[in-house]
């Protein structure tokens, strides 16, 4: 064996450790990031605002939404034939979502998560290219799917800061259905993979292509259902009006790769919903969202990925 394979060969054993090092960090960043947005008072007085059966609510709600997610990546195993325990799926997809969500650059971030996870279990690089690109292509699903009824449905005015080149979302709606509706004739018609560039999307059974498709867009439906429970019930906006405001704002927030679409969320949110509900009840549910769906969430993430890296290291010793 030569120096240099020798050294790379060292190298190897360092990088999984690296790896999850500098997620740990990355996390904590992040965690600490979304504390620094608001003042104590200004948190405080805006989530006396809201009922604590609201509270509640959206908390069981977010609870039932990061059960969902273990979907994803119990399908993706499912389909590369690599069959793991459901506790570790589960525990890969809730950690790896959490932080992705407040980190941001989701595909990086989710992949080098499941990259530390999946390594430790066994699965080659391929595998683990399998299951990120499953459960990334499927989180899109879900959006076109859910996106592109609601958008139909319930057509909103595009806010002009998005610079997109119409102004309703019922384009949108056009768009995405149709591409879910192709994605799954595909899968029933075709036996060949499909190929878009450099990327290649294989043919899935199609029993778990509507899985793929359903998993995710519940995942969507259950997310907006925790911002729209935080708002008070009076309220007059439906839940199918809310949820293109919901998707809009989300979709705007993923392309900016502003972590968690920190900002960029809120203000697609605020100014679609302020003249229907008063500002300051916009402003204390978003706040109590952020803290919800995304803090808390990542909190119990940073400790689940510490506790994960010290086993590593113990077992190593």
């Amino acid at each position: 064996m030569s120096k240099n394979s020798s050294r790379l060969q060292r190298l190897s054993h360092f990088i999984p450790s690296g790896l999850g090092l500098l997620l740990f960090g990355a996390s904590v960043w992040a965690l600490q990031n979304e504390l620094q947005q608001y003042s104590f008072g200004e948190v405080l007085r805006s989530l006396v605002a809201i009922p604590s059966s609201l509270l509640g609510l959206a908390i069981a709600l977010t609870v039932i939404n990061y059960w969902v997610f273990t979907g994803y990546d119990t399908l993706a195993v499912r389909y590369i034939h690599h069959p793991l325990a459901y506790r570790k799926t589960a525990l890969v997809a809730i950690v790896s979502i959490a932080i992705s969500n407040s980190i941001g650059l989701s595909l990086l971030s989710g992949s080098a998560i499941r990259y530390r996870f999946y390594t430790a279990w066994g699965l080659s690089g391929i595998e683990i290219t399998q299951i990120v690109a499953f459960c990334n292509l499927g989180f899109w699903l879900g959006l076109f799917a859910v996106g592109g009824i609601v958008f139909l449905v319930a057509p909103i005015a595009i806010p002009t800061l998005l610079h997109l080149p119409f102004n309703s979302a019922q384009p949108l709606g056009w768009i995405f259905l149709a591409a879910v509706v192709g994605y799954l004739l595909w899968h029933l018609f075709s036996r060949n993979a499909l190929q878009i560039g450099r990327f290649v999307i294989p043919r899935l059974p199609v029993s778990l292509a509507v899985a793929q498709v359903s998993i995710a867009a519940l995942d969507w439906i259950l997310a907006a259902a925790v911002l729209y429970a935080l708002l008070p019930a009076a309220v007059s906006q439906s839940y199918t009006g809310f949820f293109s405001i919901y998707l809009l704002g989300q979709v705007a927030g993923v392309i900016s790769n502003v972590p968690g679409g920190l900002g960029v969320f809120e203000t697609v949110v605020f100014l679609l919903l302020s003249p229907l509900v008063p500002s300051a009840t916009v402003f204390g549910a978003l706040i109590a969202y952020r803290g919800i769906y995304y803090l808390g969430p990542l909190f119990i993430a940073v400790i689940l990925l510490g506790l994960h890296e010290l086993k590593q290291r113990w077992q190593r010793v």
